[in-house]
């Protein structure tokens, strides 16, 4: 009996196409994103990148102190790129951006896929509007 299951669990681990994926709404979805979604925090330790997960939404992050880790970081997005086509999904390149939380401010410019990542002054995330200074007047003046 115990060989049966065990034999049994050996073919579910099996590589498989995917195919579909979970129905909309079921129980089981929330679930089976976070197994899925974790394997992407693992990638990014590989580069010493920090990453934040919440939903659909990841935030790389590294404190810059030279060239170095520019090129860390770049390495991380392309990553997440081939992390991306490898498991048949899609980033919203429009949506990306990135934000210098510092005095000094490093000339970088990071693609993903091919497109430049705009570096902006301040951006919105999850509601709250982050700015490069990290001050709350803007955050509050929109309210």
């Amino acid at each position: 009996m115990y060989v049966l299951i065990k034999q049994k669990l050996i073919n579910i681990l099996d590589t498989a196409a995917l195919i579909s994926g979970v129905v909309q709404g079921c129980g089981i979805g929330p679930l089976m994103f976070l197994v899925y979604i974790n394997d992407l925090a693992t990638v990014f330790e590989r580069y010493g990148i920090k990453v934040k997960l919440f939903a659909d939404d990841v935030k790389l992050y590294i404190q810059i102190l030279n060239y170095v880790h520019v090129l860390q970081l770049q390495q991380a997005v392309d990553a997440l790129v081939a992390w991306v086509n490898e498991w048949q999904l899609s980033i919203s390149v429009n949506k990306c951006c990135v934000l210098n939380v510092d005095i000094v401010t490093y000339s970088t410019c990071f693609s993903m896929d091919g497109l430049v990542v705009p570096a902006v002054e301040s951006v919105r995330d999850l509601g709250v509007i982050v700015s490069c200074d990290l001050s709350p007047l803007l955050h509050t003046s929109n309210i």
